[in-house]
């Protein structure tokens, strides 16, 4: 592959190669025919629910499900090999679909929508199922094991597999893990005839929330917002030392806020800024590290973080704002610290930033694309207002359809300013018009829908994208958030076994109980000023719980190893007296992380691919870079003022603790990059690390002593600086 361009097409190869949520079959009419019309059908639904009003609870998730268990097998092949090579067209397999796939995504609805239809007798079901209620909860278990495993591979079904052994066969489970077991009826009237299986919260909150967000995603990138960030992201850091890097690191920050997926940031921006940073100098696996690094940045990035910030928001019953509150600062440290680190390689290595022919004229871009930025201010606006996350989505879908189909490439007209702005008001109208009436408001928004191609055909207005392609992003937004419903429903069953069986307060038990004979072992080798056993049991269980997050990461998506491990570790820190919100956010820190931690880094593994580099190293280099963001949530357990919004915050602890972190931060990154001022001799690699320990700590006394620790090595550091300077050349 070039070093120096990567097209649309590879992008897309690297996106499915590493991605395999994006594995999808090759199809052909009639099979490809339908399946467009059920996916736009889908993204339809959802899009309409959002603005016009959800359906009863059962309903909804059940149609929900019914289409993306479905899909996924049409979408997905059986096996990798059956993905890969196209089918021939025959009766067995029209449109390159084999009946027997065909059969499957009819025999899984049926079982999804089995539910709603006999949701009036529910309270006669529950508890007494009947055969053929056993019969289609059967159905859906084994073929919702098997949509995972096509969707995302064999760990998650495995996970879910080994939670249903031990729900049947509880009784010859030893010591605290042991409980009667159910029988087969029991489980699946659990897990199929209740909302604590398989009809869940992670359900819920994918069919009401994740899917919106998805969608919004796929339409702001096709209208230009994407590329406008990375834009701005190139004029703000592109022409300093690094430049390329530092434009990564801004630019995936922008675009996270659009995206929270690890791989889609790092093929999406990596596809440009992977190519200009080996062009200036930058090995390969650390180009490939820094935008996997920067990349998974964007599930932990406001406003739109991954599908685990709605998870939370459900779990903690907490308003979505105070979600995003919560992320600020600890998304800034990661970015923060993989910023620094890039600013210390380039200057040890003596590595330029773009020339002026390199970089995007700002103003030109901002002129042409200025108007996509309207979308993601009106969804920021209508969240922190205090509305529904769901018509946010709304809001922020139907203005990016606004923006993209309104305004022109080069030059706006007044006819597309005037229509733009006409239908804004109608949206607004809709969002806060409080109209009740569902009808009356479908009624003003289909007025509005049939309206717009006669005024545009009246006003001569051509937009930037046309119907066309945004049929096509309603079409692969639903594709995108296939594999996500899988997941959810399937964390499902590990959900329902939690709830059936009580093994997550065994399982608390348990870790409560090593962390506490570590603590104590450790404390009787500890100074008695150190030796806290209660601090060092915390500290125990949390390196036992990001241990896991990480292990559990390697094979499952973010999203799921969140809802496994606030199911199953959570409890046990806030046992330890760790607070439900900081609690949720360090599990779903050290979920991330996975992404980038060898030896399955998905995210750095699709870097790998785009600079040609080898992907364990690169793995390993994205870890590097990632330090920030396994040693941060460490911080704000400690320090929940940290989060902003954590029970106990005062501004004294805020600004003590977060100026320890920049300054920690900033000696962290230079221990790992051998530079400071100049470069870093053995010695002061190590007392910088001592002393970035010290400072992240947090309290002003650890912070004041690292500090202290640090200045032997900053005196040194200048002192050869002013040395080298009058022979150094002038630097930008």
């Amino acid at each position: 592959m070039s070093a120096t361009t990567i097209d649309d097409r590879q992008v897309a190869e690297l996106e499915e190669k590493f991605d395999p949520e994006m594995r999808f079959r090759r199809t052909w009419p009639p099979a490809s025919t339908l399946l467009k019309a059920l996916l736009i059908a889908l993204s339809c639904f959802h899009y309409y629910t959002a603005g016009f009003g959800l359906l009863r609870e059962t309903t909804h998730r059940g149609v929900h499900l019914a289409f993306v268990l479905g899909l996924i097998f049409i979408v997905f092949g059986f096996s990798r090999k059956d993905t890969d090579h196209s089918r021939s067209r025959t009766w067995l397999a029209p449109g390159g679909v084999p009946l027997i796939d065909w059969a499957l995504a009819i025999a899984v609805a049926i079982s999804v929508m089995y539910i709603p239809y006999i949701f009036d007798d529910m309270a006669f079901r529950v508890g007494n199922p009947s055969t053929l209620d056993v019969a289609m909860g059967s159905i859906l278990l084994v073929l919702l094991l098997e949509a995972t495993r096509r969707s995302m591979g064999w760990p998650l079904p495995v996970i879910a597999i080994t939670f249903i052994v031990y729900s049947l066969a509880g009784r010859w489970f030893p010591g605290l893990l042991q409980h009667p077991g159910q029988s087969w009826s029991q489980l699946i009237n659990h897990q199929y005839l209740t909302s604590q299986g398989i009809y869940g919260v992670a359900v819920g909150v994918v069919a009401t929330y994740v899917f919106h967000f998805v969608l919004f995603g796929v339409l702001a990138t096709r209208i230009g917002l994407g590329q406008l960030f990375l834009d701005i992201a190139s004029s703000i850091a592109g022409r300093y030392a690094g430049g390329p890097a530092k434009v990564s690191v801004f630019g995936s920050a922008m675009f996270g806020t659009l995206s929270g997926s690890s791989v889609a940031n790092a093929v999406t921006v990596g596809s440009l800024t992977i190519p200009a940073m080996i062009r200036v100098g930058y090995r390969r696996e650390f180009a490939g590290a820094v935008e996997a690094a920067s990349s998974t940045g964007g599930q932990i990035t406001p406003p739109v973080l991954g599908a685990a910030a709605f998870l939370m928001v459900e779990f903690l019953a907490v308003p979505y704002q105070t979600v995003i509150a919560a992320a600020v600062v600890p998304a800034f440290m990661h970015f923060f610290g993989v910023f620094m680190q890039v600013h210390f390689e380039a200057k040890r290595f003596g590595l330029r930033g773009l020339t002026e022919a390199e970089m995007p004229r700002l103003r030109e871009s901002l002129r042409q694309r200025w108007a996509t930025l309207i979308p993601l201010a009106l969804l920021i606006t209508i969240l922190v207002s205090g509305r529904t996350p769901y018509l946010a989505a709304f809001a922020g879908i139907s203005s990016c359809a606004i923006v993209g189909i309104t305004t022109a490439v080069r030059g706006n007209r007044a006819g597309n300013w005037a229509l733009m702005v006409a239908l804004h008001a109608v949206l607004l109208v809709l969002c806060f018009g409080e109209i009740r009436d569902e009808w009356v408001k479908l009624a003003l928004f289909a007025a509005a829908v049939v309206a717009t191609p006669f005024a545009m055909r009246a006003l001569g207005v051509t937009g930037r994208i046309g119907w066309p392609v945004l049929v096509e992003a309603f079409e692969t937004g639903a594709k995108y958030a296939l594999a996500v419903g899988a997941a959810a429903a399937a964390v499902g069953i590990v959900i329902g076994v939690v709830t059936l069986t009580g093994v997550g307060f065994k399982l608390s038990t348990i870790i409560t109980g090593a962390a506490q004979a570590v603590a104590g072992g450790a404390a009787s080798f500890l100074p008695a000023a150190l030796a806290d056993t209660k601090a060092l049991t915390l500290l125990v269980a949390l390196v036992m719980t990001g241990v896991v997050c990480i292990l559990l990461g390697c094979g499952i998506p973010t999203t799921a190893n969140y809802i496994i491990m606030v199911t199953v570790a959570a409890p046990t820190l806030v046992l330890l007296g760790v607070q439900p919100l900081v609690a949720h956010f360090f599990v779903f820190y050290y979920g991330v992380l996975a992404d980038i931690t060898p030896p399955v880094a998905l995210a750095a593994y699709a870097a790998a691919g785009m600079a040609g580099s080898d992907p364990f190293k690169t793995g390993n280099m994205a870890f590097r870079l990632g330090m920030a963001k396994a040693l941060v949530p460490f911080v704000f357990v400690f320090s929940p003022s940290l989060l902003l919004v954590a029970q106990g915050f005062t501004w004294a602890d805020f600004v003590i603790t977060f100026t320890g972190c920049v300054i920690g931060v900033v000696f962290l990154a230079a221990a790992l990059s051998k530079f400071l001022l100049v470069e870093l001799k053995p010695w002061e690699q190590l007392v910088c690390g001592i002393a970035a320990l010290l400072m992240v700590a947090p309290g002003l006394v650890s912070t004041l002593i690292g500090i202290a620790v640090a200045a032997p090595v900053v005196l040194r550091q200048l002192a050869a600086w002013r040395s080298q300077r009058p022979a150094a050349a002038p630097s930008t």
